[in-house]
């Protein structure tokens, strides 16, 4: 992205973090295309936005992780509705390297640490209280953070179309269409 725009987004980002309502600050909604070819959406904790794109953070053997080595299309939406913006990213998913992952795996909390080693994310699994009761035995046997596994990591998504939507009480919304053209990026207003 080039340098305007990131820092429009980024700053769109920090005062949506600042001034939230909301328990998970950065999350945003990631959607993936499944074997079947249908949209598969959920949150995620959204963890830099910077020229490369939007990186997040998963398991290679989740189902989100399983989707985008076959297909890396991948979109994002960030609905800060708290300060009227909402944020739509279509691009290609790019694998982060072990050096980036390994820096956020060090900012995962243990109990987060502890919920990656103990558990397969997405595979089945018998009962809640099972769950419940496997992970507080793991965590009572970890002394300490863990290594991070091979299988954890992250995706960047690579940009190719933004739009910036700011909300307006009377419904003339501001809508700032992004679109990569080869080397450049190009604005157009969108109509409400």
């Amino acid at each position: 992205m080039d340098e305007k725009l990131v820092r429009k987004i980024y700053q769109i980002w920090e005062i949506a973090q600042q001034n939230t309502p909301l328990n998970q600050k950065s999350a945003v909604c990631v959607s993936t295309i499944d074997n079947s070819g249908y949209p598969q959406s959920r949150f995620v904790d959204l963890k830099e936005i910077d020229h490369a794109g939007f990186t997040f953070c998963t398991s290679y053997e989740s189902e989100k992780g399983k989707n985008l080595a076959v297909n890396s299309k991948v979109s994002l939406t960030a609905w800060w509705d708290h300060i009227g913006y909402q944020i739509r990213v279509i691009g290609n998913a790019l694998t982060i390297s072990d050096q980036l992952a390994e820096k956020y795996w060090l900012t995962r909390s243990k109990e987060a640490q502890v919920a990656t080693k103990c558990f397969n994310q997405s595979e089945v699994w018998e009962s809640e209280r099972s769950l419940e009761s496997h992970f507080s035995s793991s965590l009572e046997a970890s002394k300490h953070s863990f290594a991070r596994p091979e299988s954890w990591g992250g995706f960047t998504i690579a940009p190719h179309s933004i739009e910036v939507l700011k909300f307006k009480t009377n419904r003339v919304h501001t809508r700032e269409h992004y679109l990569k053209e080869e080397t450049s990026w190009k604005m157009r207003l969108l109509q409400p």
